[in-house]
């Protein structure tokens, strides 16, 4: 259990929350780039049976371990073929939006219930103290990782959505200059990310925000049902 709780990045005791959380929000996410790009009219996803909200399908068993591990991971991208789309640049855009938006709202849906769950005096009323510190738990991490999991993936850098949808909205002369420097900022994200002192100013503030974020939406929900 020792040698555990120094190799993760989490609580050894909140793990099977984690992961619960994390099937959810990375299935949605990837589910919806899927959703979105079949609409518009790229079959490449649902050809690939990725049009689908089953977990295994878009999870990353690599990417899982690292984010338990080192605080960062991902799941299977979905491929998208922008060429099928009648106006690439624009439906490319609410493609790659679709995942971090999709975060966005598991956020605030997972947000309203846990404070649904509060003022109406139903997870007071749970006469088993083990059973209501789950679900506090659960519901704060849920709204946390989702409100995360939107902004990081804003980025504007390889290979997260936030970059896709940067290429999508610039000239086409800036975007072929994006092209030519992106194998580099590949290497500017793995800074980030393995670096501590880096991680401090970059994903630390992302992680504040994401708290802020989740904080103001419980307090406005708790107004409106108070």
């Amino acid at each position: 259990m020792d040698f555990l709780n120094r190799i993760l990045s989490v609580p050894l005791e909140q793990l099977p929350f984690y992961l619960v959380v994390l099937v959810v929000a990375f299935t949605v996410h990837e589910f919806s780039h899927a959703y979105f790009a079949n609409k518009f009219g790229d079959p490449t996803a649902k050809l690939l049976g990725r049009v689908t909200l089953n977990p295994a399908v878009h999870f990353d068993l690599l990417g899982i371990i690292l984010l338990l591990i080192a605080g960062f991971g991902w799941a299977r991208p979905v491929p998208v073929n922008r060429d099928n789309f009648k106006s690439p640049r624009l439906m490319g855009v609410v493609v790659s939006a679709a995942g971090p938006l999709s975060n966005f709202f598991l956020a605030i849906i997972g947000t309203f219930i846990y404070a649904v769950l509060i003022s109406t005096g139903a997870l007071a009323s749970i006469s088993n103290a083990k059973v209501i510190e789950a679900i506090i738990i659960f519901f704060q991490l849920f709204g946390m990782m989702n409100f995360f999991l939107f902004l990081f993936n804003l980025i504007p850098l390889p290979p997260l959505d936030g970059y896709r949808i940067l290429e999508d909205l610039v000239p086409r002369q800036v975007r072929a200059k994006l092209q030519q420097f992106e194998q580099w900022s590949v290497f500017i994200f793995l800074l980030i990310l393995f670096i501590p002192t880096v991680r401090q100013y970059t994903i630390t503030p992302i992680y504040n925000l994401a708290y802020n974020l989740y904080f103001h939406f419980m307090q406005v929900f708790m107004h409106i049902l108070s």
